[in-house]
């Protein structure tokens, strides 16, 4: 098991101690493989976001090997375009459930490898995970719209699927900005994905008739802040404007509306976007009521019916342990995470006006 001695950044009082945080990483260091691959649960599938967020916790926990043998899994089973799959069953690259190559699952590893090089600067690492990352993005750009938006996913035969997600875009946004951080760490310039950015940004900030209406998700909600496209007097008029619609005090977040339903990753995920706009009161508040959620085990089970005072559905995820880690690691200041979720030192891209 995870030494308590290994969390001590991942103690927040009233959410977490050394020691509970070290028995949620080794609830997910039990849910990876032997061959890297990190599945929601054993038995459940694999999708590539959720596997690099819990990749990431790891690192936060000072697990680098293990979040190493994450991206490595990634790096092996990469489809030719530079894809994955939606979905693989437990982790199991030959067995793809769902053959759809959405764009968000795969911009995120550009995430993980920077904040996996921010936790150990290891440049070998960053050299081998670089073309994988190249081709990711490019595969992601591909679907950019005249917009700005990202289409979401390429069905199994390539057919594009152009309508564009929020939530989905935004993360995009946050992993074309640690791409490009990559890119200039390895003084190779990217000029097409600084333009591709700028415009990305500026969708997400000022045109939501350019999205999918999916406004009764609470994603859509925090993720233009989370992302990192959001931010200053903006995120709190959005953050204000639905805080009642959203959050349940004492139990959470909702993830859909009407639903009388809290989950943990939305919880946590709305914590981190709170830190991320300065609003770390509020964040340690969320992650509180969410606790509700902790099994004995150490991990957290996906969401809670109140109305009928019922855990639903019967699973501990580990990219909602993931997340609920990687929010502790922010407002415990780990340099890694905050750098990669604060944004301050990421490239921002080329302002789309500039080039008309």
């Amino acid at each position: 098991m995870t030494s308590p001695g290994r969390t001590e950044r991942l103690v927040l009082p009233g959410v977490l101690t050394a020691e509970d945080a070290a028995h949620t990483v080794a609830g997910i260091l039990a849910t990876q493989r032997t061959d890297g691959a990190i599945p929601w649960f054993r038995g459940h599938h694999l999708d590539p976001w959720d596997h690099t967020e819990a990749a990431m916790a790891l690192d936060a926990a000072g697990e680098h090997e293990r979040a190493e043998a994450a991206y490595d899994w990634l790096v092996r089973h990469q489809n030719p375009d530079g894809s994955w799959y939606a979905a693989y069953a437990d982790g199991d690259a030959g067995e793809p459930t769902d053959r759809g190559r959405e764009t968000n699952f795969c911009a995120y590893l550009a995430v993980g490898v920077w904040h996996h090089f921010l936790s150990t600067g290891d440049e070998t690492f960053l050299d081998r995970m670089w073309p994988a990352v190249h081709a990711a993005t490019e595969y992601v750009l591909e679907l950019q719209q005249p917009g700005g938006e990202i289409g979401w996913k390429r069905e199994d035969d390539g057919t594009p699927v152009n309508d564009a997600l929020l939530t989905g875009s935004s993360s995009i946004y946050q992993a074309l900005r640690c791409a490009l951080a990559l890119a200039e760490q390895r003084e190779e310039p990217q000029p097409d994905w600084e333009l591709a950015v700028g415009r990305l940004g500026h969708a997400i900030r000022s045109h939501p008739e350019r999205f999918l209406d999916k406004s009764r998700y609470s994603m859509d909600w925090y993720y233009p802040i989370l992302g990192g496209a959001v931010r200053g007097a903006q995120a709190r008029e959005r953050i204000d404007a639905d805080w009642e619609r959203f959050v349940v005090p004492g139990l959470g977040v909702r993830c859909v509306l009407p639903n009388p339903w809290v989950t943990g990753g939305e919880s946590a995920e709305l914590a981190l976007a709170l830190w991320a706009m300065g609003e770390s009161e509020r964040a340690v508040q969320i992650l509180k009521w969410m606790q509700h959620l902790r099994a004995e085990d150490g991990m957290y089970w996906t969401g809670y019916v109140f109305d009928d005072d019922a855990i639903w559905p019967q699973e501990r995820t580990s990219w909602t342990a993931g997340s609920l880690l990687l929010a502790v690691a922010a407002l415990g200041g780990d340099e890694a995470t905050t750098t990669v979720f604060g944004g301050e030192h990421l490239p921002t891209g080329l302002d789309p006006d500039c080039c008309r």
